[in-house]
């Protein structure tokens, strides 16, 4: 982590990820393109998602979650702007360049390998039934062929518990237990970028420069617009239960479709 000296109030505890360790490149141009800025709102421009909007420009990577089979060479380890774990430019013996998702403690010149008879080492891509047993995975396919879907964030890392025929055990990030395909594809090791969580923001302005927008407390409304509004001074909730400003209960109320179809693929649901 990157500290700072306390020159200013928002200075003082604001702390930033090391980036020394990046490649200092610009990204690869056939592998960006430019998202058009939504500010939360949806195709009929209404706000579908609160405290969204402005922010930085930046360039979307198009990150490749289903590689192919082959070797890649490691060109540059890169940051990117829509993730939280850092990304790989690669460039397979055929010469084509893909961005991957970066494993912890990759470096320039590192050989990534997928499928085929790949080593059982961190970096490489293999089918869940071809991995050790208790190894630490990430981008994992729930679908085999649709591209790894887990465990895809900073410092992240799902567990391999057993493979049993057609399906595999895998202990997700939330301590849910999941039975994938076994012939599903997964890389070995946990993701790049561990201190993010550690990140202090340190001053309101850095947030908007994030695309966060502000927050306002339901407390501080008027009535008309947030069941928590209203009274004098600092008042209670004065409703049964937490809800949002639209009135959805929240907190502590069981979201997930009780008839969904893949209910039948969890072993243990997640610690509360």
């Amino acid at each position: 982590m990157k500290k700072y000296k306390p020159t200013t109030a928002s200075r003082r505890h604001m702390t930033t990820v090391d980036y020394s360790s990046l490649s200092k490149v610009r990204p690869h141009k056939n592998l960006t393109v430019r998202l058009s800025s939504r500010g939360g709102r949806n195709s009929a421009g209404r706000i579908t998602t609160r405290h969204q909007g402005g922010g930085n420009k930046k360039l979307y990577r198009l990150v490749d979650f289903n590689p192919a089979e082959g070797v890649a060479k490691v060109l540059t380890v890169e940051y990117d702007p829509y993730r939280t774990s850092f990304i790989a430019l690669v460039q397979y013996e055929n010469g084509k360049k893909a961005y991957f998702l970066a494993p912890s403690h990759i470096k320039v010149g590192d050989v990534m390998m997928v499928g085929g008879t790949a080593p059982a080492k961190p970096g490489n891509r293999l089918k869940l039934k071809d991995i050790p047993v208790g190894m630490q995975i990430f981008n994992v396919e729930i679908e085999p062929g649709k591209g790894g879907q887990i465990a895809r964030s900073a410092g992240n890392y799902a567990e391999l518990l057993a493979v049993s025929g057609k399906y595999a055990d895998v202990k997700l990030p939330s301590g849910e237990v999941r039975r994938v395909p076994s012939e599903g594809m997964a890389t070995i090791g946990s993701l790049s970028n561990q201190e993010w969580n550690l990140v202090q923001i340190g001053k309101a302005g850095r947030s908007r420069w994030l695309g966060i927008r502000p927050t306002v407390r339901g407390t501080a409304m008027n009535p008309v617009d947030h069941p928590y509004g209203g009274g004098e001074g600092a008042q209670p909730r004065g409703t049964k239960r937490p809800k949002s400003f639209t009135g959805k209960v929240t907190g502590g109320r069981k979201t997930r479709n009780r008839k969904k179809w893949s209910n039948k693929f969890i072993v243990k649901h997640r610690n509360k």
